[in-house]
């Protein structure tokens, strides 16, 4: 990157700019739906849940790792209410299969790669970004909760769609900025889930 910036100037600076905005854009329209979804399950106790849930989406922040979290955040779900069986199920299960935030950053991550390279059959054509969408819901299953794992399943996904593998290097330097955001996201996905399968048991105390 310091060798970009040194022969084109700081013009890569702000084209990494709108792609860390543009990312965090698509995050907050995603808590959103989130939130929502989790109002309609736990009504006002949806506030508490966050309350309770704040330190381990601190943790996942500052860490970028959903596996650090893991312990503290099962403590949290637990005190909220929530049934241990349900807790112990869903949760690790989500660790593996409800990855929202991963999942909307590889498809962001190949997009911006395809833009890079111009490539039209991709940036071009809906339907391809529709099937990119569905591979990397079934690629993202499974994918480890430690740091940029998120970029090795991008690697290896790319060739799918005629995109080059080298591009990931294009995002490698700011992806430790996005994963942040995306793990955190993770967290709070996991953690509605959990409280919405708890309540839907009829498992969830207090409420």
């Amino acid at each position: 990157m310091c060798a970009v910036i040194a022969k084109m100037g700081l013009q890569p600076l702000k084209m990494f700019g709108y792609y860390i905005g543009a990312f965090y854009l698509g995050l907050m329209v995603l808590w959103a739906l989130l939130l929502f979804v989790g109002y309609l399950f736990l009504k006002r106790r949806l506030f508490i849940l966050l309350k309770r849930i704040s330190n381990p989406m601190v943790i996942a922040f500052s860490t970028a790792s959903s596996e650090a979290v893991l312990p503290k955040l099962v403590e949290e779900m637990e005190r909220f209410g929530c049934n241990n069986k349900i807790v112990s199920f869903v949760l690790p299960l989500g660790y593996s299969f409800n990855l929202d935030g991963s999942m909307m950053y590889m498809t962001f991550a190949s997009m911006f790669i395809a833009q890079a390279y111009n490539i039209t059959s991709v940036t071009g054509d809906i339907g391809t970004q529709i099937t990119m969408l569905l591979v990397f819901m079934l690629t993202s299953k499974g994918i480890a909760g430690v740091p940029r794992a998120s970029l090795v399943v991008v690697l290896a996904t790319c060739g799918m769609f005629n995109i080059p593998p080298e591009g990931i290097g294009l995002i490698l330097a700011i992806d430790v900025f996005c994963d942040m955001g995306r793990t955190m996201t993770n967290v709070l996905g996991n953690a509605l889930a959990t409280a919405a399968v708890s309540k839907w048991e009829g498992q969830l105390e207090n409420g």
